[in-house]
């Protein structure tokens, strides 16, 4: 019954977009063949560039859209390509060449700067197009984008330089057939558009326009046809690597070395396998741990290269956290607490170890993306010492595990598409496995105001009797997006058993809520502003499992810059008295609840003008609670200053405090222990950046976190979600620090070769001393254990084509 519903639904939403978008009208121009290939200075002088077709009469894309660039600062791009390379020379005139900022970043940032941008569209399907950017330094940057979403983390090997003269600066570039995914047909059109950034004049222009009024941003290319007779090379590219580490703690020095290989291959011409052999994570940034003392895990974000970059199929449905691999042992069966009496554990990895991943990726010239990833990782165990016998074993605490995802995206009409996915984790033995099945959709009527939002998705685990059942969950939602006015209606829901954690993130199920929000925004700068809107929000919110009311939610936010590029805003937001079930961890259909309190809460910030040399961003907040002596505010201040275009240093100082907040700290067996407790948390960070050129840094990353829990009593959860005093119950201050300093050093030394040195202090300490003063709490944690961790990593790109042609 469930299935033939759900099928019913997702049949009416494909008939909602299924006509075709008619084509809007597009810039075209013919492109040139050329024998000799232009050498990549950055001086458009030479003859093989006379003869290409100009892209010229460039539009403002914003503050202002739609108006014609004034002729003193258009921008002429020619387009030509040979049997290996597309070419593109870009003229951007300026009448102050002089004043062109020119601040430096590393590679796929951004910083003070003009840039020119390019989006290669090789299918022209209005959807993903390849974007290559170059900055007034030389600074390189690229993504892939899919449904106008950037992904930096991808990467490509191409070539570019840029000059300075009397009318302005020039970009040239060489965008090599590798670095992109097209058909093998003898006559070929593109989809192209070209994006220029003024920096100084707050203005970006584009060569076709692109209406801000309705639609995705890449559904408005121009076409640059007569592209013949290409020959898709062969996409076989090696990263070898060989890296270095020395780990010192508590007097001991470890040393460790690794040599592997990550590999890039093109199955098809559109299609890409790509993989990496006995990985090495070394140096991957640390991640932002915090005191949490709520309910749910904290989610970290992707910091290993290569389960973030070209990820955007396998994202879709939100079943892929790819920080499940290589995490934390699960422990299904708890070790600890299945020793003897005369056993204790001697050592408890931390992590599990990844052994290899493959992906494979890519798009038909039909719009169907296909895509395939597989991970293994390594059995862990613990080991386990019979302090009687001096006898050792193992107990496994992670198996031998496969993690695997098949993503099938369909797209259509240059704004829709119907995705189905599937994720599974199978692991050896007793261990449980699991399984998710997802049906996902964005539909747009052909002219892009209406949409339909959603999925069906279903997981079963086995081998688990915490979990026996198929869980499922729902999504919808109706909206519109066209001119001043957008807004959103939808309802969703996840049963008490869907459960996508093995491979996925939820926090929480056994929910369901009506959600909405509309909206009004200026499409036009105004006297006063560049930009402002308006947005509100509601939220309806019902368990599942019962039916029961927990919750309603809403608020009111606004947001605005001015034309002095001063930034501001704020918000208003109302929750009711609200049933948690999550809080009290006796599962969501046990019943007990936590009645958190009505709460009203407002939040401001505002950011200064960035091109100036200093620059400032803050934000503060304050919260009230009905009926409740709980009080909540904070404050977040980053100043950051541009000593020079080379050199910048940022400060950022987050800090919350919560009064007589109250939470779960224990259960015994009579009852379940809930704190009151004064909750607060400091965040230091500094991060600085010195370019030595476009293809030599240094960065610096420093961040302290401390967080407290101070209790002043004690309370058992009664069966109506409130607190009762509990005047025999002991419990303990939590007070944490983590201290991370990173130190990196980067040398591009050829294009797509790094050689990495790096640096890392590291403490992380956790006691009962939640009273002390700022200094006082510092001091402490500097008596405790640093780890030094020093590695060097040397990585060289080997194309197959170039190595073909020496031989």
């Amino acid at each position: 019954m469930f299935s033939k519903k759900y099928l019913l639904i997702v049949a009416l939403l494909f008939s909602f977009a299924i006509f075709s978008q008619t084509k809007k009208e597009r810039k075209t121009i013919k492109t040139t063949r050329v024998e000799i290939a232009p050498k990549i200075d950055g001086i458009i002088d030479e003859d093989v560039w006379k003869n290409a077709e100009l892209c010229k009469d460039f539009v403002t894309l914003r503050p202002t859209n739609g108006e014609l660039v004034d002729a003193k600062y258009q921008t002429i791009v020619r387009v030509i390509y040979d049997d290996n390379a597309v070419y593109i020379a870009a003229q951007m005139l300026d009448p102050d060449p002089e004043n062109i900022p020119k601040e430096f970043a590393v590679r796929d940032n951004f910083s003070q700067s003009d840039f020119f941008l390019v989006t290669i569209n090789p299918n022209d399907d209005g959807q993903n197009p390849f974007e290559f950017i170059v900055q007034s330094t030389g600074n390189q940057a690229d993504s892939k984008v899919s449904n106008g979403n950037e992904d930096f983390n991808w990467s490509a090997v191409w070539e570019s330089n840029v000059s300075i003269d009397e009318k302005g600066w020039n970009v040239e570039m060489k965008i090599p057939y590798r670095a992109l995914r097209f058909a093998n047909r003898p006559v070929q059109s593109w989809g192209f558009n070209f994006h220029r950034r003024l920096e100084k004049l707050n203005e970006q222009h584009t060569w076709t326009h692109i209406d801000n009024t309705v639609g995705r941003w890449t559904q408005y290319d121009g076409l640059i046809e007569d592209f013949r007779d290409l020959k898709p090379p062969t996409r076989l590219n090696f990263y070898p690597y060989a890296s270095a580490t020395s780990n010192t703690f508590e007097g001991n020095t470890n040393y460790d070395w690794s040599v592997g290989m990550d590999i890039k291959y093109g199955i098809t011409d559109n299609f890409t396998l790509d993989a990496t052999l006995i990985p090495d994570f070394s140096q991957v940034g640390f991640d932002d741990v915090v005191l949490n003392l709520g309910p749910f895990e904290q989610q970290f974000t992707e910091q290993r290269q290569f389960f973030s970059e070209g990820t955007e199929l396998f994202n879709i449905g939100r079943l892929f956290y790819s920080r499940r691999i290589g995490a934390a042992p699960i422990d299904q069966f708890n070790v600890s607490s299945s020793l003897n009496n005369d056993e204790e554990i001697i050592d408890y990895p931390e992590k599990v170890t990844m052994l290899n991943a493959v992906k494979i990726s890519g798009r038909t010239k039909n719009g169907l993306g296909i895509g395939f990833f597989n991970a293994i990782t390594q059995k862990t165990e613990a080991t386990i010492k019979n302090t009687a016998t001096n006898e050792i074993r193992k107990e496994v605490i992670d198996p031998f595990t496969n993690f695997n995802i098949l993503v099938l995206d369909q797209q259509f009409n240059q704004n829709s598409s119907i995705s189905l996915i599937n994720t599974n984790v199978t692991r050896n033995g007793r261990f449980r496995d699991a399984n998710v099945t997802a049906l996902d959709w964005h539909l747009e009527t052909k002219d892009s105001k209406y949409n339909a939002d959603g999925s069906v998705r279903m997981s079963n685990i086995s081998d688990d009797p915490n979990n026996p059942n198929t869980g499922y969950t729902f999504d919808n939602s109706f909206g519109y997006n066209s001119g001043h006015w957008f807004w959103e209606l939808g309802y969703n829901f996840e049963n008490k058993d869907f459960n996508p954690n093995d491979f996925g993130i939820l926090f929480s199920n056994n929910e369901q809520t009506i959600y909405g929000n509309a909206g009004w925004r200026t499409l036009q700068p105004t006297k006063k502003f560049n930009r402002y809107s308006f947005n509100f929000y509601q939220n309806t919110n019902f368990q599942h499992f019962s039916g029961i009311f927990t919750g309603f939610q809403a608020g009111l936010n606004f947001n605005a810059q001015t034309r002095e590029r001063f930034s501001f805003g704020g918000n208003l937001n109302y929750g009711t008295e609200r049933k948690d079930f999550f809080e009290p961890r006796q599962g969501t259909t046990s019943g007990i609840y936590f009645l958190q309190p009505e709460r009203k809460n407002i939040n401001i910030w505002i950011s200064t003008n960035s091109q100036k040399l200093f620059a400032v961003d803050f934000d503060a907040f304050y919260s009230s609670f009905s009926n409740n002596p709980k009080s909540g505010y904070g404050f977040g201040l980053a100043p950051r200053y541009r000593f020079s275009n080379q050199f910048s240093l940022r400060y950022q100082l987050n800090f919350n405090k919560t009064n007589n907040d109250q939470g779960f700290v224990d259960q015994n067996a009579n009852a379940i222990i809930f704190g009151m407790r004064d909750f607060k948390n400091y965040t230091n960070t500094i991060g600085g950046n010195y370019s030595f050129s476009t293809n030599s840094s240094l960065s610096l990353s420093l961040r302290h976190y401390w967080g407290s829990a101070t209790y002043s009593g004690f309370y058992n959860l009664n069966n109506y979600g409130g607190l009762d005093e509990n005047t025999t119950y002991i419990g303990e201050n939590v007070n944490f620090n983590n201290w991370n300093l990173d130190l990196n050093y980067i040398w591009q030394f050829a294009p797509g070769s790094q050689l990495i040195a790096f640096y890392r202090n590291s403490i992380s300490n956790a006691d009962s001393n939640s009273n002390l003063t700022f200094f006082e709490n510092l001091e402490n944690l500097f008596n405790q254990s640093q780890r030094h961790t020093f590695s060097i990593r040397f990585v060289y790109f080997i194309d197959y084509e170039k190595i073909k042609k020496l031989i």
